[in-house]
Parts: structure tokens; sequence; C-alpha cells
């Protein structure tokens, strides 16, 4: 997907979520976010949104913020934590807006802070990397809504491959003693990617290849499925099957 296709899903995501975050209410318990309502999940997100906003607005070298005062010196009109409940959500709203609008006014050739080393540039990484986790965090917020969810294909296999060749890359391994294969089909798109966990790397490849373990059906339930979403009835598994409960038990997303 390009850059700008990125951009536009940030600011989609962010419709939808919203949405279903007034129809929810703030008191709903996110069924896959262990321990947050909808009030965490939509403070978490505006946080992460002035934080990426940031670094692609101004550019600076430390990674994380300490406190969230360092996000006020960023944004001081809009980092206020946090906003009264029956404001929060259109406040979440305008953290979105400022995210669009320094990516969509960034240059292509940005210099800043990345920490996904496939990016084909810094503002590539962080446009894939909002958009995306604006879509899984709608889902969180749609699930706890009791709001049937759907993802583009195209989009959602460009989120399987940000995990499966991006966010596998940051480990240092697989915590299990032996070597074992994992094969992913992305049924409507036709996507494939081959996974290798070894003790020592995790190396994932964009091809079709034997493996222990094979998980196949559409991009949009497969992109859950890797997420560690849903409730995978429509993915078919076929082969070990203890595999996946190992990297679902030992593969976790870290920033």
């Amino acid at each position: 997907m390009e850059i700008a296709e990125h951009i536009k899903a940030v600011g989609r995501e962010a419709a939808l979520l919203a949405e279903a975050a007034s129809q929810g209410g703030l008191e709903a318990d996110v069924p896959y976010c262990p321990g947050w309502d909808m009030r965490e999940l939509v403070r978490h997100l505006s946080e992460i949104h002035l934080w990426a906003a940031a670094h692609v607005g101004q550019p600076h070298d430390k990674p994380w913020v300490d406190d969230l005062s360092e996000l006020t010196a960023f944004w001081p009109d809009l980092a206020v934590f946090w906003p009264d409940d029956n404001e929060l959500v259109d406040w979440y709203l305008k953290t979105n807006a400022n995210l669009v609008k320094q990516l969509e006014s960034a240059p292509l050739g940005l210099e800043a802070f990345t920490f996904l080393s496939e990016a084909t540039s810094p503002l590539a990484m962080w446009a894939r990397r909002q958009a995306h986790e604006t879509a899984v965090h709608r889902y969180d917020a749609e699930s706890a809504a009791g709001i049937e969810s759907q993802f583009n294909p195209a989009f959602a296999s460009d989120g399987i491959d940000e995990l499966l060749v991006g966010f596998t890359q940051r480990g240092k391994g697989f915590s299990e003693n032996s070597t074992h294969t994992m094969a992913f089909h992305a049924t409507d798109t036709d996507d494939r990617w081959h996974v290798t966990l070894s003790p020592e790397d995790i190396l994932t490849v964009r091809s079709d290849a034997p493996a222990d373990i094979t998980l196949s059906g559409n991009a949009s339930d497969l992109y859950l499925a890797v997420w560690n979403r849903g409730d995978d009835s429509n993915i078919t598994v076929t082969g070990d099957g203890e595999i996946l409960e190992l990297w679902r038990g030992n593969k976790r997303v870290q920033w």
C-alpha cells in the first residue's frame, strides 16, 4: 500500500473507532485488552497518536516519553490529560486529525526515529504503523460495543505483512529450544508468508513453502488471528496446532 493510502486509513479507522466508543459507552469492557474499558482504550490511542505525531511533525531522538507532560510540550493546546468523559471521544478525534495533518504535511524524505527496520522510509513506517494501530483498536472498540467488524482484504493483508515481516524481527528469537515453521495464506488476496521460528531468530519470507503448521483464511480473518483477535472460527489450521499456541504465548507485539 502507498503512504497516502495508509494516511487515509488512519482517519477512516479513527472515525469508526469513535463511532463504536460512542455507541458502546466508556464503561464497556474491551474483550481483547484485559483490564481495559472503552475509556482506557480511547485514552491509549489518543496518547499514541500524540506520540507518533510528535516524531513525524517535530522529529527527535527520544523513542518514548517518560511522562505525559513531555507530549504536552509538543502539543500544548491538545495534549491535555485527561478530558472529561463527555469530551473524550471528540478529543480523541482531534488527536487523530492532528496526526493525519502531520503525516500529510511531512516530506517524503522525512528523517525521524523508527522502530520497524523493514519500512522503506520513516514516513512510510509511521503512516503504516498508525493505520494498523488504529484499525486493530477499532476492532477492539467494535467488539466492546457489539458491532460486527470487517476489513478491506488488501488492507488486512498489509497488516498481516507488517506483523510477520516487521514486528517479528524485533525480538531476539523464539523462546523454545527447537525450530518450528509456520505458513500463512490469505486466500482472497493469495498473499503467503513463511515463518521460521528458532531460538536464535525469527525469519519471515513472502513465499509458499511447506511448514509444520499452516493457517489459511480470508485476509480479514487472518489479520485478526495474527493480532490475537477474533475466535479463529473462519481460519483453517493444518498441522501441529501446539505451535500456534506456542506462538501466541511467546510472541507478543511490543512497540
